[in-house]
C-alpha cells in the first residue's frame, strides 16, 4: 500500500494538511526532520493555536463564577468545548469531565473507587466498593497510568490484580480475558490501542464479557481517540480516559469519560470550590457530574484549544485518519520485516495494527538506535514507553517506536525503514541493508 503528499484525507490533501502545521515549514533545500513521535505528543495545527490565543487575548475570564457578561461569555466557550468533545466520542455532555491529563483521569476513577470502598459517598457509592479477594483484571500490556492506580486501590482494599498475559509478540485476545473472569471480578481495565504494540483491542466484546460478570470496564483510550472513530457509548465501557496533547491539542488537559449515572455516584477524588451545592463545617454536598469532579480553577484556554482540535480532526474524518495511519504502519512493518536482526513487537506483517510500530534491534540498545536515528533527522521514542511489565514479558529492556498522525508521509516511513536498515552495520554487527 502506498500514499503520497497529494493523497486525499477526507476533503483535503496531505500536502495541505501539513501546511497547517508550522513545525513542518521548510526553508531552502533542507530536508525537514521527520517527526515520528506523535504517540508521545502530537504537533498542533494553526487552528488550535489560534483558538487558544484568541480566547486568551479576547475572552479570558473566570468560568462558572460570578454574574458578569465576561464570565458568561467565557463559560459559554468552555462548555461549547465540552460539547465538541462529547460529540466526538459519542458521549453526553454530562459524561465528559476535564482532568489534567489521561493519567489524572484514570487516577480520578481509581481514587473514587478507593474512597467508596472506605465508605465515603454513602449508599450511591457502595456499588463501587471493593473487598478483600475481589479481582481487578488488567493486561500485561498496560501503560503505567492504567496499572499503578489500580495497584494502589488493591493495596488499600485487599483486592488483587489478575494479569492477562501476552504472547511472545505482546498480543492478547478476548479468550485470554474470558478465561480469567470470575464472580470476584470487579474491574476490567485495558487499552483500546497499546502504546507499544499497536494492537487494536475488541473493546465492545471485552466490555460485554466483563458486564456479564458484573464488573466495571475502564478503557485507556489515549492511543485510539486521536487516531480512529471512537464511540464510547456504543462500546459499552463505564469509564475511559484520553489526553488532548496526543490529538493535536494543548498540554495540561485530559478527559475522563464516565456513564452519567456512575459519575453522579462516584466520590470525587479532589474536592474544593465549584464542586458543591452546600457546605457546612461538618460536611459537603456535591454537584452532579461533571462539575462535582472539577475543583478549583479550570484549564479554560486548553479546553477551547481541545475543542478546536476536535473540529480539525472532524474536518478530515476519523475513518480517513485511521486508514492513513494504518497505511503508514503497514508500510513500515513490511519494510522492517525484510531487515535481519530487527524484532517487530505486536501484530506481525499482514496483521492489522494502529499507526505505531515498536522494534528491538539485536545487539543494539534502543537508546543507541534513537541517537542514530536522531542524527539522521528522525524523531522517534525510545525506552520502555511507561510499560515495563510488557517489555519484561517480552524479554527486552527497551524498544524503538515510530508513530504517525495525520501529517505523516510515506516518504517519512521509508526514511525510517532505510535508516533502520543501517543501524546494525553502523554499530559493527552486520552488513548495512540498502
Amino acid at each position: 500500500m502506498t500514499h503520497t503528499d497529494s493523497e486525499t484525507l477526507g476533503a483535503r490533501t496531505l500536502r495541505d494538511i501539513r501546511r497547517d502545521f508550522a513545525a513542518f515549514a521548510t526553508t531552502g533545500d533542507d530536508r525537514p526532520t521527520a517527526y515520528l513521535d506523535s504517540a508521545a505528543t502530537s504537533q498542533r495545527p494553526s487552528a488550535v493555536l489560534d483558538a487558544e490565543r484568541d480566547y486568551l487575548e479576547h475572552h479570558l475570564a473566570a468560568v462558572h463564577r460570578g454574574a458578569s457578561a465576561a464570565t458568561g461569555a467565557s463559560t459559554t466557550l468552555f462548555e461549547e468545548a465540552r460539547a465538541d468533545v462529547a460529540r466526538f466520542v459519542g458521549a453526553g455532555e454530562r459524561e465528559v469531565v476535564w482532568s489534567q491529563n489521561a493519567t489524572d483521569a484514570l487516577n480520578m476513577v481509581a481514587l473514587g473507587i478507593a474512597d467508596a470502598s472506605a465508605g465515603i459517598g454513602g449508599a450511591d457509592a457502595a456499588r463501587f466498593a471493593l473487598r478483600p479477594g475481589d479481582e481487578i483484571v488488567l493486561t500485561e500490556a498496560e501503560h503505567h497510568a492504567n496499572l499503578l492506580p489500580w495497584q494502589r486501590v488493591a493495596q488499600r482494599t485487599g483486592a488483587r490484580i489478575v494479569p492477562v498475559r501476552v504472547d511472545e509478540h505482546g498480543r492478547w485476545t478476548v479468550d485470554d480475558v474470558a478465561a480469567l473472569l470470575t464472580e470476584r471480578t470487579r474491574i476490567v481495565a485495558f487499552p483500546e490501542v497499546s502504546n507499544v504494540t499497536g494492537q487494536i483491542a475488541p473493546v465492545a466484546e471485552v466490555a460485554e464479557l466483563a458486564h456479564r460478570h458484573g464488573a466495571f470496564v475502564v478503557l485507556d483510550a489515549c492511543q485510539s481517540v486521536p487516531h480512529r472513530h471512537v464511540d464510547l457509548a456504543a462500546y459499552g465501557v463505564d469509564f475511559a480516559a484520553f489526553s488532548a496533547h496526543k490529538m493535536l491539542g494543548p498540554n495540561g488537559i485530559g478527559v475522563l469519560y464516565g456513564r452519567e449515572d456512575l459519575l453522579d455516584a462516584l466520590p470525587p477524588a479532589r474536592t474544593g470550590g465549584s464542586t458543591i451545592t452546600k457546605v457546612t463545617l461538618e460536611e459537603a454536598h456535591f454537584l452532579p457530574a461533571p462539575h462535582r469532579f472539577e475543583a478549583g480553577t479550570q484549564p479554560v484556554s486548553q479546553a477551547v484549544g481541545l475543542g478546536a482540535a476536535v473540529r480539525y480532526l472532524e474536518s478530515i474524518g476519523m475513518d480517513a485518519v485511521a486508514a492513513h495511519e494504518e497505511s503508514f504502519a503497514e508500510r513500515v512493518v513490511d519494510g522492517l520485516a525484510a531487515i535481519p536482526g530487527i524484532r517487530i513487537v505486536g501484530p506481525q506483517p499482514g496483521e492489522r495494527r494502529a499507526g505505531l510500530v515498536s522494534v528491538a534491534v539485536d545487539g543494539v540498545h534502543a537508546h543507541d538506535v534513537g541517537q542514530f536515528l536522531d542524527d539522521a533527522g528522525l524523531v522517534v521514542r525510545v525506552g520502555h514507553h511507561c510499560a515495563q511489565p510488557l517489555h519484561r514479558a517480552l524479554g527486552i529492556t527497551a524498544t524503538t517506536r515510530a508513530s504517525a498522525h495525520v501529517y505523516t508521509t510515506a516518504e517519512e516511513a521509508d526514511r525510517f525503514v532505510a535508516a533502520m536498515g543501517e543501524v546494525r552495520g553502523f554499530f559493527g554487527l552486520g552488513r548495512k541493508v540498502s
